[in-house]
């Protein structure tokens, strides 16, 4: 695959995921007062569908090069973010409500853990 047409894969992905990410967290903002649900969300269900595709490769489902670029590296890489997850926890943790900063620093790590298990095992069951 030429480098023109694996960046357009990436590319679209990411805009894809971008827009994706802005909708989960426009949708979710204030559902739990000031706690960063709408990263939350798209961490997990990155790390689910980072899992599901990567391990569905381990277990003899052919995915193309293109799919993989564009799921992984373009929507999933627009999609989830370290960055906002790294920021929101620091500001919690300067706003001293350190129980906020605990549940969101605990759920983030564990359940993007666990999805990404989740994800290998989805595809342990489908492709295995």
């Amino acid at each position: 695959m030429n480098n023109l047409i694996q960046a357009f894969y990436i590319g679209f992905g990411g805009f894809l995921g971008a827009i994706s990410r802005w909708l989960v967290s426009k949708t979710t903002s204030g559902w739990l007062g000031a706690f960063p649900l709408g990263t939350l969300l798209v961490n997990v269900i990155g790390s689910l569908i980072l899992g599901f595709v990567m391990y569905s490769v381990s277990y003899g489902k052919t995915i193309s090069p293109e799919f993989r670029n564009f799921s992984t590296m373009g929507f999933i890489g627009a999609f989830t973010t370290m960055s906002t997850f790294s920021y929101e926890t620091v500001r919690l943790f300067e706003l001293k409500d350190y129980g906020l900063f605990s549940v969101n620093f605990v759920t983030n790590v564990v359940l993007c853990l666990a999805a990404i298990l989740a994800g290998r095992y989805l595809a342990m069951v489908l492709f295995k």
